[in-house]
């Protein structure tokens, strides 16, 4: 009777603090259930594994050629995910307020990092580890069928990048741009916006000039 009362005693802990963490990460929750439904038991489920976690600008939470053991859910703060070929830093993406940011070589292939994910601003976060996330894709429909969602979004997202690079002008790949993340354009430095878009600094910097 005592070892049970002990393990009803850890699980009411356990949910009474993944409750209280799914109050502190409003961002992330209403972002998600944008996506698709995500139900309150969902998310209980899911915050028992977070841990939380802030970081400072310039930090980098995944690095390439290692494993980070962790996917971050962003409550608050700014990423860019990057290469690096011949030296050269080549960014592919950002994320903003409620995304989640991961090393998908690690998460879905069980191999190190072959791109890196660097802080813009300081970041508030929720970490969980890889395992625990694959378990619960596996485990939980809904989350499954969130994370099939933001990977179509990703997807369609650099089909569209690819696209513009492909047939905009600079301006109007500039433009487009702004308008599908005006909050990135405000607050990532000129030549990580430019080396998204796949063009020039001083051609960007131009550009911006005139507009």
């Amino acid at each position: 009777m005592r070892e049970s009362i002990v393990i009803n005693n850890s699980w009411v802990s356990s949910m009474i603090r993944a409750e209280e963490i799914i109050r502190e990460m409003p961002t992330v929750v209403e972002r998600m259930r944008r996506s698709c439904r995500v139900s309150d038991a969902t998310l209980i489920e899911l915050a028992a594994c977070f841990e939380p976690c802030s970081f400072p600008k310039k930090h980098r939470l995944v690095v390439d050629n290692a494993r980070s053991r962790y996917a971050y859910f962003i409550e608050k703060g700014l990423t860019r995910s990057f290469w690096i070929v011949d030296g050269e830093e080549i960014t592919t993406s950002f994320s903003t307020d409620g995304a989640i940011v991961f090393s998908m070589d690690e998460l879905y292939y069980n191999k190190p990092s072959e791109e890196n994910v660097e802080t813009i601003e300081a970041v508030t976060a929720f970490r969980i580890h890889v395992g625990d996330l694959v378990r619960l894709f596996e485990t939980n429909i809904e989350l499954a069928n969130w994370g099939r969602i933001i990977h179509q979004d990703e997807y369609r997202r650099l089909h569209r990048s690819h696209k513009e690079r492909l047939t905009l002008p600079a301006r109007e790949r500039y433009e487009a741009f702004c308008s599908q993340f005006p909050e990135v354009a405000e607050k990532a430095r000129l030549g990580h916006i430019a080396s998204y878009l796949g063009l020039r600094l001083s051609t960007l910097s131009r550009l911006r000039g005139r507009i």
